[in-house]
């Protein structure tokens, strides 16, 4: 019942998307460049009063120098301190005035800045994105980096160190690639790492990967493109060329054996991960990971939630999830143990049901349909946020070299999975060696009752 329930919510959002006709997407896109090498891709959509800017640079923490780790992220919150013409502040309060708002993000292979408000803004946004690309060193200052710093490091505080099983995250990526590999250190960087950069860090990381040669910008939404063109190169035109940086390209890499790490956390339920190297992002396998991740943990009729969370009572929750970057991906199954029992149950009774997965039990037909529909629904879900779309734009631009290739291929990648691709995508992933990461309950402080040695009572 759940997979006719998605099925038919697919066709719905698929009938309903004023992009779609026939089951393709129409998502027109006009791709040029600047004089200096600033990629340029066009949108236009008139179905709202709203207008999308969306600014992707290529560099990522894989770029970053050693003993620089999260330089990339740090960065990311400096392009926020402000500049002489927009002091610290009022890059935000310019935009929220007329009602735009933004925000950006760092991964491993890139960073993102985005815009979206009423199409009155187009021109704003662009200003604001120019002038901080032009002269962000000339504002640059100690105390400001000193202030994000400590933001960020209080960041991974929260979000890697103290928060319930957030180290899982730090161990994945510290166990899964080799010592000096780009992608072996956390996004976050580490705390001695972000304490040793300095300004002239900061000017030079600038010069060096905030260039026009090295970034792409999507325009969306309700715009004139002539108008527009005229708009980019009055604020992005005149900036010299300045020839791209090189970019660090991850080898190939396998686990040689599977590990197991066991880490003790203020946690009160067990919990085990376990993960393996996957397709990189929109690469051979991609579409198949994504839904043998559908299949095993999307919804009570998904193999590993029925199994461990409804049939044998083991888990409270099952996340499953393929994180596909530009040179590699992570496959990674997650189950939160129920009140008394253990992370070693659940590890059991993973490997158990991939085990069938791949010998006695292969997907069903009806399987692959529920993931399917599964996955192309958030696709298209996504999709019809204009911010999400300016966002995928800039993704294929980066990883393919063609925004266009959005339209075509968002949807037909899945298309044309079949049980047979799903099974021998089990047999590419899982019949490789993994990673397991246990979480156990930190062991309760000793008391003079309990001291080793101490005499019993009588």
């Amino acid at each position: 019942m759940l997979a006719v329930t998605r099925l038919s919510l697919f066709c719905a959002l698929l009938l309903a998307a004023p992009f779609a006709r026939a089951g393709e997407l129409q998502i027109p896109v006009e791709r040029y460049h600047l004089g200096n090498g600033l990629t340029v891709i066009l949108h236009e959509d008139h179905r709202l009063p709203q207008v999308a800017v969306n600014v992707w640079f290529r560099v990522g923490s894989k770029d970053e120098r050693e003993k620089r780790t999260g330089f990339a992220h740090l960065f990311e919150h400096l392009m926020f301190m402000g500049t002489t013409d927009v002091p610290n502040g009022s890059f935000d309060t310019i935009m929220e005035a007329e009602g735009g708002a933004n925000n950006a993000s760092t991964s491993e292979d890139r960073t993102n800045y985005f815009e979206l408000g009423p199409k009155g803004l187009l021109e704003t946004f662009l200003y604001l994105e120019a002038d901080r690309l032009r002269t962000l060193p000339e504002a640059m200052t100690k105390q400001k980096v000193d202030l994000q710093r400590d933001v960020v490091k209080n960041e991974r505080r929260q979000s890697y160190e103290n928060r319930p099983y957030g180290q899982v995250d730090l161990v994945l990526v510290d166990k899964l690639y080799p010592k000096g590999h780009p992608y072996q250190h956390p996004v976050i960087g580490s705390h001695a790492d972000l304490t040793a950069a300095s300004v002239e860090d900061v000017k030079a990381f600038f010069r060096g990967f905030y260039v026009p040669s090295n970034a792409s910008l999507v325009v969306a939404g309700d715009f004139k493109p002539d108008e527009a063109k005229q708009l980019i190169e009055r604020y992005f035109g005149s900036m010299p060329r300045v020839p791209e940086p090189a970019h660090r390209v991850p080898p190939p890499v396998e686990l040689v054996k599977s590990e197991h790490v066991t880490v003790r956390d203020a946690v009160q339920l067990e919990q085990v991960t376990l993960a393996w190297h996957s397709p990189a992002l929109l690469g051979p396998g991609d579409a198949q990971a994504d839904l043998l991740a559908a299949l095993l943990g999307a919804g009570k009729s998904s193999r590993l939630e029925r199994a461990l969370v409804y049939d044998q009572k083991l888990a409270q929750e099952v996340r499953v999830q393929h994180s596909a970057l530009r040179y590699d991906g992570v496959f990674t199954i997650t189950a939160t143990a129920l009140e008394g029992h253990t992370a070693a149950e659940l590890e059991k009774a993973i490997e158990v049901e991939l085990q069938k997965l791949r010998d006695t039990a292969p997907p069903t037909v009806r399987e692959v349909e529920s993931a399917r529909a599964f996955t192309e629904m958030h696709t298209l879900h996504d999709l019809g946020s204009l911010a999400l779309l300016a966002d995928g734009l800039n993704e294929y631009e980066f990883v393919r070299g063609d925004p266009g290739e959005l339209a075509r291929n968002a949807l037909q990648r899945y298309q044309s999975v079949g049980p047979a691709d799903l099974a021998w995508q089990a047999h590419a992933i899982f019949d490789k060696p993994h990673l397991t990461v246990i979480v156990l309950p930190k062991a309760p402080p000793r008391t003079a009752g309990t001291t080793k040695g101490a005499a019993r009572a009588q």
